[in-house]
Formats: structure tokens, sequence, C-alpha cells
């Protein structure tokens, strides 16, 4: 029997998606979480609370910087394949508490490559990077490349995601580690974080406070749904690099929707009206995202499937359920 996917962050939103997914392809998952209280931990809790029951999966409770918890488990298991999705998110938080995102995102993340590199037989290390890396930069009417440097972060997240990309790139160099960096665009949802504007302005929308809107509504994201999301992580896992490799790949919608677009559409879905606070852009934000996927579509056929309108109709229907 093959051994089983290892997925840190496996009580966050992508890494709790990811896990049922290579449940329902039959692969055995051990997730790991340290189920930390940057938003709300029964949130986290209810995601690990849909897995009982289901054969294969077993979870961890561990932080993701103690590297010999990370190694210990590792060798325990002969984990040859790696989905690390664990990290201290957040754009704006990393602006008043830095060093959660240092040990976190980056000795975290060493700890996992650490624990990788002494596995015999490691498949593949896919790991979650972010489309923040670009920085504040026109879109010029097409989307973000791989190829653009990426070297003007406007927050520690950004610097410390595009950091594991570049220790990622130096093991791949040292010890030939198959690795694979996913910059995700805007991800929704249901099970999605609390923290993120669309999940924000439904609470508020539903209890009929104000949203404020940042950016004076300028700013375009590329939402993608999280169904489409977790189809690109699994193409990704399933096409590990050649000869021990390292690439980023963009992993989003190609369809960049304005700001107020999006509330108007989270409108029609709530069946809602939302009063407005318009507000300067906040310290740390980029004005647009936009992600080309041409590399993850030519090696894994990627082609996101959900709309924003189906997609955020989805969302408010968990919302609805889930906050009864």
């Amino acid at each position: 029997m093959a051994a089983p996917v290892l997925v840190t962050g496996a009580a966050g939103f992508v890494g709790h998606a990811t896990s049922h997914r290579l449940l329902d392809r039959g692969e055995a998952v051990i997730g790991i979480d340290i189920v930390n209280d940057y938003y709300d931990p029964a949130l986290k809790q209810a995601r690990l609370a849909t897995f009982e029951g289901r054969p294969g999966f077993r979870f961890v409770r561990m932080d993701i910087a103690d590297a010999e918890a990370i190694a210990n488990l590792m060798r325990e298991e002969r984990i040859t394949r790696v989905v690390h999705l664990a990290a201290q998110a957040g754009v704006r938080y990393s602006i008043d508490n830095p060093f959660a995102y240092q040990r976190s995102n980056l000795l975290g993340h060493l700890s996992v490559m650490e624990a990788c590199r002494h596995m015999a037989g490691l498949e593949h290390l896919v790991y979650a990077s972010s489309s923040s890396v670009y920085g504040d930069k026109p879109m010029g009417g097409k989307g973000f490349t791989e190829e653009e440097p990426a070297m003007m972060p406007v927050s520690l997240y950004a610097a410390t995601k595009r950091s594991c990309e570049l220790m990622s790139q130096s093991y791949s160099t040292l010890y030939g580690m198959p690795q694979t960096g996913l910059r995700f665009f805007t991800v929704y949802g249901p099970w999605g974080r609390p923290d993120m504007a669309y999940f924000s302005f439904t609470r508020k929308i539903l209890a009929g406070e104000p949203i404020e809107v940042f950016g004076e509504g300028r700013m375009a994201r590329d939402f993608t749904f999280i169904d489409d999301i977790v189809d690109g992580v699994l193409g990704a896992l399933d096409n590990p690099p050649t000869n021990g490799g390292h690439r980023v790949l963009n992993i989003g919608d190609s369809h960049p929707v304005g700001l107020m677009d999006m509330i108007e559409t989270l409108e029609r879905a709530l069946g809602r009206t939302a009063e407005k606070v318009m507000r300067p852009m906040q310290q740390g934000d980029v004005t647009a995202t936009y992600a080309d996927v041409g590399r993850l579509h030519a090696l894994t056929g990627y082609q996101p499937k959900v709309m924003l309108e189906e997609g955020l109709g989805r969302f408010v229907d968990w919302y609805r359920s889930y906050y009864k």
C-alpha cells in the first residue's frame, strides 16, 4: 500500500479541502495542524470534525516549526509526498505580528524541507506560495507570469512567501529535491477563512452592519473557487518536476473581478444590499491580482470551472447552514 500523503495545515481552508479530495481518490492522509487562534479555532475544529468516520485519515496536532517532530513523523510513516499548506496567513496581520511569520512561514518551511531531504524516495514536496510575491504592479491587460521578477514585496507576509521559494530553490539545487511552489491567487468558497473580505462582508451584510470598502472600491482580485484550487494542487502533486527540480506555478482563475463587482455579486446571492463605507487603501495591500495559469494548464490540464456568481452562491448556502 502506498505511503500516506502528509498534508500540513489540514485544519485550514485549503488543507481541509485538499485532504478530503485525496481521501476521495483512495489515498491515505496524515493531516497536521497547530490549530492556532489567528481566527476562530471553532471553525478549524469543525473542519476537522468532517473527517470523523472517514477511513484513511489521521490527524496529528503539531507545530510545523518543530523540526524534530516533523522529521520523526515523516520517518515513522515513510512519507514520500507532502502538500505543505500550513503557514501564518494574512497581509495586515503581518504588520502587527511579524514574528508569527518568522516562526510559521520561515522556520516551518525549513523544518518541512529538512525532514523531506532525509526521506528516501521522496517523490514531491508541493508547498503554498502566494500571488502577493508579485507586489503592487499594474496588470497591463494580462496576467502575472512566473517569469516576472518578484523583488518588491509590499508586506512581510509576501516577503516570507518569496523567501520560501528561494529556500526551496536552494534545496533542490543542493539535494535534488523535487518541489513545486504554488502561487495562490485569492481563494474563496465554503469553509473559507473569516478574515477574507467576502466572508466578513457576508457576516456584516446579514447583520445589517456597514462594510468598509478599502481602496475606494478600485481594487481587483483573481477570485478562485476552492474546488478549482484543489484541482490544481493535486494536478501539480501528481506531476513532479523531473530530475529533482524546483518550479513555481500560478494557481488562480485568470478572470480578475473588481471589488465593487464582487460586492454586487455577493449582494445578489444574499438578497440584501450592503451599506458601504469607502476607505483608502490599507497598508500592505495591492491594487490588483491576475493569474496567467498557462504553465499549470500545460502541465495538468488545469481549467477553472466555477465562476464567481456560482461560487459565491455556494459559499452563501454554506454560510447560512453553518451559522444557523
